[in-house]
């Protein structure tokens, strides 16, 4: 008997201009039933169309509240890390630098170091830190890889601008036959890669020994 209520509910539902996913909102029932129930009651061409416009403005409007629950978890993060970081001091800097080389900076023993990335707040704390450890921004030279489809004179402007380094301290930049257009994995700011060179043997030398003690501290863990 209940089953019977069910397909006379189903039907009246399909009556009425739901579809076989309202239908199954309202009643517990498969869809390969309600096929067999429903054979006979199709939709009108009308009918689909309005439903298929109804669904799509319910799956943007499904994609935009899971964008803003996204960007409210994203802020929420945000204020905490913001809170939990707080001020820099000259040690936390001293620290985070030597932890950015280790990942990011040449491993050479000797020319000086050099920090590599796509990303200019990267490079830009990488100088700052090099300024806390006496040595002016003046002091480095900046080579950059390029493609070939990319603007050298720009790209140089905008290095130069963002950095806030002379275009005068800039080497004539390495450019790839490849275009940018061309990458597949695209992760990068749009600027080529840049690289700060300080030729100092001397921060070598301190650098490359810091690294081997902090090695020596992740091998007591």
């Amino acid at each position: 008997m209940a089953r019977l209520k069910d397909k006379q509910k189903a039907i009246d539902l399909r009556l009425s201009g739901k579809s076989y996913s309202q239908i199954k909102e309202v009643l517990d029932v498969n869809k390969s039933t309600l096929s067999n129930w429903l054979s006979k009651y199709p939709l009108s061409n009308e009918k689909i169309k309005e439903l298929r416009d109804w669904s799509s403005k319910r799956i943007e409007h499904f994609r935009q509240t899971m964008a803003e629950k996204k960007k409210d978890k994203l802020e929420k993060a945000f204020s905490r890390a913001k809170k939990d970081i707080s001020k820099l001091s000259s040690r936390d800097l001293f620290i985070g630098g030597l932890f950015l080389y280790w990942g990011e900076g040449s491993k050479r023993d000797k020319g000086g170091i050099s920090f590599t990335n796509t990303n200019p707040f990267m490079i830009k704390f990488f100088i700052k830190w090099l300024e806390q450890a006496g040595f002016k921004s003046d002091s480095l030279k900046v080579n950059l890889h390029l493609y070939s489809d990319m603007d050298q004179m720009e790209e140089i402007k905008f290095w130069s601008r963002e950095l806030k380094i002379s275009k005068d301290q800039f080497r004539r930049p390495y450019v790839k036959d490849k275009k940018s257009s061309e990458i597949s994995y695209k992760n990068g700011f749009g600027h080529g890669t840049c690289s700060v060179v300080l030729e100092k043997q001397e921060m070598n030398d301190y650098v490359l020994s810091s690294l081997k003690y902090l090695e020596e501290i992740a091998k007591s863990y």
